[in-house]
């Protein structure tokens, strides 16, 4: 069923997916669970490497987790790799996580141009599509204006998007700190894109956050003051991967992120999910990820 079925809010009725994502933060903690299927981590649990594994992993960890953290974030493509039943199981993951009131980042990366980008828009950000969650995230490297639909989808139907601004892998760099001819680095022209969104969102809603956040590796270092990234100006949230066993810690976080430190949404994947199967387990690591995430925010 959609977020939109008869007898739900319309669209202009339903808060914003920044004032969601900043309420749910303030009650659970600045955590986003990654509901990440990887072969190692099914063969961990003792699942197969197949559709029912998949299914079983992912329903475990929303089941331990939703309703007791920010958000989760099921990777797609780890989903894809199974064929058109993987993506049934993301659906329903998608769905079981608004029945259980946890808000849903689908990490699908998607970026092209026109009917293309149209289309991806419609396929996650539409209201009855059962591959809508709450937010997107989304590529801006064929120019942020390719980007059009899928903002003007979600600004339709109060769902959320997060753009991969500054990444933390190697081979980012040579095009996200790339420099056009007045100096200015390709993340930094996205961030201001990103900012210049939010404020108008957060003039006609008064929410203190807008809907339109940044991808940002919690191990890029210095990388934004370098580049003269004003995170903070955003006025989104800030995703960031890379905590807990991809290596970044309560200290790199607060490094990273400086005054932005309050809009950031702090993910981890392995860090919670090497914890499983047990659900209780997996409660207590989402618990204690949130908490060290919350402490170095502060």
């Amino acid at each position: 069923m959609s977020v939109l079925d008869e007898g739900a809010p319309r669209p202009g009725e339903r808060p914003t997916f920044g004032a969601r994502l900043g309420a749910a933060m303030d009650s659970h903690g600045p955590l986003c669970v990654g509901i990440d299927p990887h072969p190692g981590l099914l063969a961990a649990w003792g699942l197969g490497d197949d559709v029912d594994g998949l299914r079983r992993f992912a329903l475990t960890v929303l089941d331990a987790v939703g309703g007791r953290v920010a958000a989760v974030k099921p990777q797609s493509a780890l989903f894809e790799r199974h064929g058109s039943a993987g993506v049934a199981v993301l659906e329903e993951v998608v769905a079981a996580g608004r029945d259980l009131g946890t808000l849903v980042v689908v990490d699908a990366k998607r970026g092209d141009i026109g009917s293309t980008m149209a289309a991806y828009a419609d396929a996650y950000l539409r209201d009855g599509s059962p591959l809508a969650g709450d937010a997107l995230t989304v590529s801006p490297f064929l120019g942020f204006g390719s980007l059009a639909p899928a903002v003007e989808a979600a600004a339709a139907t109060g769902r959320g998007l997060f753009v991969l601004a500054l990444t933390s892998n190697p081979e980012g760099a040579a095009v996200q700190h790339a420099r056009d001819s007045a100096g200015v680095a390709v993340a930094t022209r996205i961030a201001a894109e990103a900012g210049t969104l939010n404020r108008a969102e957060i003039d006609r809603s008064g929410a203190s956050l807008g809907s339109v956040g940044l991808v940002v590796g919690a191990t890029i270092g210095d990388a934004a003051r370098r580049l003269d990234l004003d995170l903070e100006a955003v006025h989104g949230p800030l995703l960031a991967p890379g905590v807990g066993a991809q290596g970044a810690g309560p200290a790199e976080l607060a490094a990273v992120f400086g005054t932005a430190r309050q809009a950031v949404l702090a993910s981890s994947s392995r860090g919670v999910l090497a914890a499983g199967p047990d659900p209780q387990r997996l409660r207590e690591a989402a618990r204690r990820g949130a908490d060290e995430a919350a402490a170095a925010l502060r």
